[in-house]
């Protein structure tokens, strides 16, 4: 099934028209190829290695045929939708024993991707895997899938739009829980929401100038009053959304907290307890850490780099050692925040702040606080650290997160990744200035009419209600294999 516009050609071959313009380029291009791959195609959805369950998918007219292979006749009869069953899949050549697992059947259309979809859970192991995959792509009408091809055939069925379809790439891959929450805002149609309806408000003032081309030879010159104020509208609405940009370069860069201080200050025992796990190499010896070294960190707003770097002293001891200071001063120049570690325990730094330091950390870390009698005085603002008893480690991984990762002062804010939905609103939004520019100084209605068909389109484009068959190959071959 369909959702896209058809036409019937002379021989009445049915073909899908996908694409009117693109969002880049001058004129208009037509996109028509031929009805949608009727081939079934099979994936894997989980990563290759071992694990306790693995998941495959399969999604086309051939699914009951898939069935019927792997688990018999008597299992293809009894399919239900949405129901789990147990079976033992065999090879459909040797009839030798492939596995034991659950499957799942849904029924097209209410399925992800709109036709019959046959999800199966075997034991995670690669071979049994292989073996499955093998076995399913023997059965006549069944394929390996493309990457992202199950979403794209959701989306030409109707099941979701364009930036829908766009954002499941962005629940997959998205960084931080501010990212994650603004994916499945996407995902659930808030910005194709916002753009249907500027589209629908473009829709109306486009069929209000036609109509005036329609009766322009009957009619004296049209009113124009009040129309500068609807076009306006227009391009505050579409400004907004395009101001919300955030590129995927950006948003996919992790946060970088760096540990610095002096030689054996305590910087990687509070790595290794950061983490739970001896991860960095720990010494009484100072000078054990010659070179940055980079872990990576989980706190509650998503994934940050962690830099234990070397030790940073008055003076070097030696090339390597002066070479080692170089680089955790270079570090420290790309740091998001700045965490200074201090030895608690030692008298001669005591509870001093170091004030003589350029480099003005955002965090102090008073280290071995567990070695120490009295505590540092609440007035200097510093945090109290044990590496060894725990004590003050939550507290610094909230300070981290409340650093690194901002709150979103209104959870309905959303913002947009793609470059591809930035470009159709970046023509759109000329399409109005070049009405706006005609408005004042020749404000012809048919010129009018037509820059608005364009600007109508470009919104369009970007809900995947106009698109190209290049737009949706480079979209959807970005995504994995499976999904």
């Amino acid at each position: 099934m369909l959702s896209k516009n058809i036409l019937v050609t002379q021989n009445l071959e049915l073909v899908t028209l996908i694409g009117i313009r693109n969002c880049r380029g001058g004129g208009s291009a037509f996109a028509i190829f031929s009805h949608m791959d009727s081939l079934t195609i099979v994936a894997p959805m989980t990563p290759a290695g071992v694990s306790a369950v693995a998941a495959l998918r399969v999604s086309g007219s051939k699914v009951r045929d898939v069935v019927k292979s792997l688990f018999g006749e008597r299992a293809a009869a009894n399919l239900e939708a949405r129901k789990a069953s147990l079976g033992t899949a065999r090879d459909p050549q040797t009839a030798k024993v492939i596995d034991s697992l659950l499957y799942l059947f849904f029924e097209g259309p209410n399925s992800y991707t709109g036709e019959d979809v046959l999800e199966l859970y075997p034991h995670g192991n690669p071979l049994i895997v292989r073996d499955l995959l093998q076995a399913i792509r023997g059965i006549e009408g069944v394929r390996l899938a493309e990457p992202g091809e199950f979403t794209r055939r959701a989306f030409l069925n109707g099941k979701m739009d364009l930036t829908q379809a766009e954002s499941v790439a962005d629940v997959i891959h998205s960084a931080n829980r501010a990212e994650l929450e603004n994916a499945h805002r996407l995902l659930s149609g808030a910005l194709s929401k916002k753009i249907a309806t500027l589209a629908a408000q473009v829709k109306d003032i486009s069929a209000r100038l036609e109509l005036d081309v329609d009766f322009a030879e009957e009619e004296a010159d049209p009113d124009f009053a009040g129309w500068e104020a609807r076009f306006v509208s227009v391009r505050e609405s579409i400004q907004q959304i395009l101001n919300s940009f955030h590129g995927k370069a950006s948003l996919s860069k992790l946060p970088l907290a760096v540990l610095y201080g002096a030689p054996n200050a305590g910087k990687s025992s509070l790595v290794n307890a950061l983490l739970g796990e001896d991860r960095v190499l720990v010494s009484n010896v100072p000078g054990t850490t010659r070179d940055f070294v980079e872990v990576r960190l989980f706190l509650p707003g998503g994934e940050v780099r962690l830099v234990d770097t070397a030790g940073i002293a008055d003076r070097a001891t030696d090339e390597l050692d002066a070479l080692s200071m170089k680089k955790s001063k270079e570090i420290l120049e790309e740091a998001d925040l700045k965490i200074l570690v201090v030895d608690g325990s030692d008298e001669r730094t005591g509870c001093a702040l170091q004030t003589k330091d350029e480099r003005k950390p955002d965090v102090i870390v008073y280290s071995k606080s567990d070695l120490r009698a009295a505590s540092c005085p609440s007035e200097y603002g510093a945090l109290q650290v044990s590496s060894k008893t725990g004590d003050g480690l939550a507290d610094l991984k909230n300070i981290m997160n409340a650093a690194l990762f901002k709150e979103n002062a209104n959870a309905e804010d959303l913002w947009i990744t793609s470059e591809r939905e930035k470009a159709c609103l970046e023509d759109a939004l000329a399409g109005v200035d070049r009405v706006l520019d005609l408005l004042k100084n020749n404000p012809a209605v048919e010129l009018l009419a037509f820059e608005m068909q364009l600007v109508r389109r470009a919104l369009q484009s970007i809900t995947g209600e106009i698109s190209s068959e290049d737009i949706l190959q480079s979209i959807f071959a970005g995504f994995c294999i499976g999904k």
